[in-house]
């Protein structure tokens, strides 16, 4: 998905000074576990004010969680000289059609991508968005190599 030579991921951090967005270097390099903890220690230094300004450049793709206030939907746009940026929304109950006419409730989230098409193609980001919900849907993958 990425067009660099490394995977930086930025995250949207809102904090007493605004919308701040924290990033996460060589992310690629690390376990869950470890970006875990960055994630955590990188929100803290954002909400005191105490991130530098090395530590909010080189994102290649920034992750915006609009759910976190109640939104729903939205267009995140992207910011320069970023590739792309993953909008997370809410989780709600809604009906989900099974088979045989049957429904289910099911926990339900929309994600968004926005792409900078100049960079990559529309189908790259589809089969980004693809692949992380099958990564989601089997949470056991992303345990792989944690040992």
């Amino acid at each position: 998905f990425c067009t660099s030579k490394y995977f930086n991921i930025g995250f949207a951090a809102d904090t007493p000074q605004g919308l701040l967005v924290p990033v996460i270097k060589n992310a690629d390099q690390k376990t869950i576990l470890e970006l875990s903890k960055e994630i955590n220690e990188l929100a803290k230094k954002a909400r005191d004010g105490k991130l530098s300004r090395d530590e909010m450049t080189g994102a290649s793709i920034t992750i915006t969680n609009i759910g976190s206030v109640g939104g729903m939907y939205a267009t995140p746009i992207i910011n320069h000289p970023e590739v792309a940026i993953l909008g997370m929304y809410k989780m709600v109950k809604k009906p989900v059609f099974v088979s045989d006419g049957k429904f289910k409730t099911a926990s339900v989230m929309n994600y968004t991508v926005t792409a900078d098409h100049r960079l990559i193609d529309g189908a790259v980001a589809a089969n980004f968005l693809k692949s992380l919900f099958e990564k989601l849907e089997n949470p056991a993958s992303l345990m792989i190599g944690m040992v």
